[in-house]
């Protein structure tokens, strides 16, 4: 199995290119889907959890042309080929083909999602939503998840989400573009990556109001039409380079960023004491010169970074942010509150010499700043992963990093462009 091996204590310096955003990606990918006709994505990144995903869609009989390294040409065919167990728990954004294939084919049955390992990762948020449009769905004794339209079409209607899931209402939006009359959908999941499928969608003739909000409007079509979208840059990709650069006490023009979605994760480093600047219309600065200070909230208690649904601070950024206050000074709460297993990666961090109180499974105190040290650490999902790679070039010695599989789930060419950033770092397959 592949493994990176990191010398650490090299300040990054250079300039990195976004990719597309990998969780817009997925659900546009399933959402060829719901046409007969040609969709060219453009901007996709190259990627694993891509790759995966495009199999399955070429295991139910779609034809994929790859245009170049980020243009894929995509034909849906006969929908009616087996996905594959082994794909479809390879990738956890599988569950995205449920929407589309329920609104085509009116019943559906798919193996239990892969993906992260970070706790447990609820279904009942797309049975409540896609039932609300007239499907019923039951878990199998075997574990497969079987969905059937009641009628001969999806119903539209009212429909709350009992939480802000983001695949749920991907899920949700895809079934109910095809879905009979409209669809009122409340308390909707409204990150970049949502924003990208509905946008898609209204380019295949779906109308759909109230894009970047929780409420949406969408009149089913009988038929979408094909398109050419091209997805938004990553801005989890985006955080990721900004650590990197606080952390390691380094330089880095990020360049092909979406600035109007780095507005929270601005406050979240502005925490731990890292600012960028705007460095044209596409592009920030992270500057070598930084306060390094953790935050103190008014009156002087400790401060604290915390995630919500957008547009609060991304969950995958934590482990991120967790990483980079290690190295700043003073000390600094990190409360997770989605899923329960997350913060368990910090046990690599104190074994790397972190000073890192674990809490409970959401909550950890990180105080620095602290010497790292150069260990074997195994990734146990795309984020945390790559928190650990960062962990590694701030390291005193060399490290190295197992079952980088799960980092390059999320990161394209990742190796290379830290290696362009001047840091020492070779993947050993």
């Amino acid at each position: 199995m592949a493994s990176y091996r990191i010398e650490g204590g090299i300040p990054a310096s250079g300039e990195v290119s976004i990719s597309g955003n990998k969780n817009a990606a997925l659900p546009c990918l399933a959402a060829t889907l719901l046409t007969d006709d040609l969709v060219r994505l453009c901007n996709v990144p190259d990627i694993e959890d891509v790759r995966v995903m495009c199999k399955l869609l070429e295991n139910l009989g779609s034809t994929i042309t790859k245009v170049d390294a980020h243009t894929l040409e995509i034909s849906s065919g006969s929908r009616t080929g087996l996905l594959g167990k082994d794909s479809v728990e390879a990738v956890r954004g599988s569950i995205l083909l449920l929407g589309p294939l329920l609104a085509i084919k009116q019943e559906v049955s798919l193996d239990p999602p892969g993906g992260d390992v970070i706790g447990l990762r609820r279904l009942d948020t797309h049975f409540l939503g896609l039932s609300s449009l007239g499907a019923s769905c039951l878990l199998e004794p075997d574990g497969k998840l079987h969905l059937k339209a009641k009628h001969s079409r999806l119903k539209g209607g009212s429909i709350f989400l009992d939480e802000a899931s983001v695949t749920a209402t991907e899920n949700v939006i895809m079934a109910a573009s095809l879905a009979e009359g409209e669809s009122i959908l409340s308390n909707a999941a409204c990150e970049p990556h949502v924003q990208d499928l509905c946008t898609m969608l209204t380019k295949m003739g779906c109308r759909i109001e109230g894009i970047g909000s929780n409420r949406l409007f969408i009149k089913g079509e009988k038929k979408l039409h094909g398109c050419e979208f091209t997805l938004g840059s990553d801005y989890m990709e985006v955080g990721s380079f900004i650590g990197l650069a606080g952390a390691t006490g380094g330089q880095i023009l990020i360049k092909k960023v979406e600035l109007e979605h780095l507005r929270m994760i601005r406050l979240g480093f502005e925490r731990i004491g890292v600012e960028f600047i705007q460095d044209g219309p596409s592009s920030i600065l992270v500057p070598r010169k930084q306060k390094r200070v953790l935050y103190k909230e008014v009156g002087g208690h400790t401060g604290k970074v915390d995630d919500a649904p957008w547009p609060g601070f991304p969950a995958d950024l934590l482990s991120i942010i967790t990483v980079c206050a290690t190295q700043m000074e003073g000390s600094i709460l990190v409360h997770e509150k989605m899923y329960e297993s997350r913060m368990y990666f910090v046990d690599w961090l104190i074994r790397m010499g972190a000073d890192i109180i674990l809490c409970d499974p959401h909550r950890a105190v990180v105080n620095g700043p602290s010497q790292l040290y150069g260990s074997v650490v195994t990734s146990p999902d795309v984020r945390a992963g790559m928190a650990l790679v960062i962990a590694a070039l701030c390291a005193e010695g060399t490290s190295t990093i197992e079952n980088i599989y799960q980092i390059e789930r999320g990161y394209e060419r990742l190796s290379e462009k830290l290696f362009s950033l001047g840091l020492a770092i070779e993947r050993i397959s």
